[in-house]
């Protein structure tokens, strides 16, 4: 038998070892790209965004931990749910709440008087991988010519603005505009892109969303009907949805067919959790009718705990989360403010839908942060609490979060899913 000539390599394997790696590299990318929840980034450099401001340029993280292109994402190696908030004091916020024009003021508690500030320097660290910093410029680029739209409740406008504060700073001036309203847009010029909210709290209809009945026990809700709601939420290539709260109003939940004409009468009262999964059902008929997967994304934002029982975390002298400043230690906490049974309720309805949805779960690590709400540092009947109000535990607002805060790192964790 001939051997091959010593020192050299035969032509016929050096190009059987070229195709084998031109496939698997090629295989390597498409399992990646197809990949959705979870990432693990590699050690690559980043190009930090430059700013039209030079103030601006002082809060940019000179973090080698950018989100970048340059990742490989393995979901069985990492779960952004699973790890710990670490205390960071070298965290430089990319905004804060008096150099982001669109924070509303419910949630800007340094603007309100919140005189502590260890809220904003916690960071989450999940056990598993490395979750990459936001990055405002690749965010833009990733939305290049495409709509982004949150639809929800004002949890998810908290989500919507932290989003647009996020990326908004290195826009020049002239290349964005926002127009407000019960369909928000946040115009990104140069790069032929938007940022949308659209407040449906419950995404179907009912007659307390907008505020002209605010007894919520006299809220009615029309499980059945969406379309007068839906219709703004077409031709979207980014859509993100949330509802929770608004159902947890009550133990029962007034659930109408048809017409609010039908008033008193109409209407059937129904378990919170029977409602919801009515409510969910039209959300999801709608969305399998008329959304097209291969235009658009879909993402569902799982519930935002609450924390207005302290006996729930330990504290029997509280009331509330008034005066918390650290968040909770105990690993895989869970309070009374998340319910399972809704978030089951969720997971059923979207496993039976034919267009896929993907799972942005902040619940988990949003639990711990009972120090990171607007508590008393914040507006009540469109006025801002008095001093003597913010004296009182009770009118701490234990649903909403601060901005910069929380709600950054949910959308920290959303970027990687884009």
């Amino acid at each position: 038998m001939m051997k091959p000539p010593s020192g050299k390599f035969p032509i016929i394997k050096i190009c059987v070892l070229i195709f084998i790696i031109i496939l698997y590299a090629e295989s390597f990318k498409f399992l990646s790209s197809g990949s959705i929840f979870n990432f693990k980034p590699c050690p690559t450099n980043s190009t930090k965004p430059k700013s039209n401001d030079n103030k601006i340029q002082e809060v940019v993280p000179n973090d080698s931990l950018w989100f970048h292109d340059g990742f490989v994402y393995d979901p069985e190696e990492c779960d952004f749910t699973n790890g710990k908030w670490v205390f960071n004091s070298s965290i430089k916020p990319l905004y804060s709440d008096t150099t982001c024009p669109y924070i509303s003021r419910p949630y800007s508690c340094v603007n309100n008087g919140r005189v502590d500030s260890d809220y904003r320097y916690w960071e989450w660290q999940p056990e598993d991988c490395t979750l990459p910093k936001f990055n405002p410029k690749l965010a833009l680029k990733k939305l290049q010519g495409k709509r982004l739209l949150f639809v929800g409740d004002s949890l998810q406008k908290s989500q919507w603005e932290s989003f647009v504060c996020m990326v908004e700073w290195i826009i020049p001036e002239k290349q964005k505009s926002m127009k407000r309203g019960t369909h928000s847009v946040f115009k990104a010029k140069e790069y032929n892109a938007t940022i949308e909210f659209y407040w449906a709290p419950m995404l179907v209809e009912s007659n307390t969303e907008f505020f002209t009945i605010r007894d919520p026990k006299k809220q009615i809700v029309k499980v059945d009907a969406i379309m007068d709601r839906a219709k703004n939420w077409t031709g979207v290539d980014i859509l993100v949805f949330n509802t929770y709260v608004w159902w947890m109003s009550d133990i029962k939940v007034k659930a109408l067919w048809g017409s609010f004409a039908n008033g008193e009468e109409g209407y059937e009262e129904l378990d919170a959790q029977i409602a919801y999964n009515l409510g969910l059902r039209t959300w999801a008929n709608w969305v399998d009718s008329t959304i097209n997967p291969n235009k658009t994304s879909v993402f569902f934002t799982t519930m935002s705990p609450t924390h207005t029982r302290s006996l729930d975390w330990g504290n029997k002298d509280g009331i509330k989360c008034f005066n918390e400043t650290k968040p909770i230690g105990k690993k895989n906490h869970w309070g009374s403010g998340s319910n399972k049974g809704m978030m089951s309720v969720v997971e059923k309805v979207v496993k039976k839908m034919k267009v896929p949805v993907t799972f942005i779960n902040i619940t988990q690590i949003s639990e711990y942060r009972i120090d990171a709400h607007s508590s008393v540092y914040t507006e009540t009947g469109g006025k801002l609490l008095t001093e003597e109000e913010k004296a009182n535990p009770r009118n701490a607002d234990c649903i909403h979060w601060c901005l910069p805060g929380v709600p950054d790192t949910w959308n920290q964790i959303f970027l990687t899913m884009l």
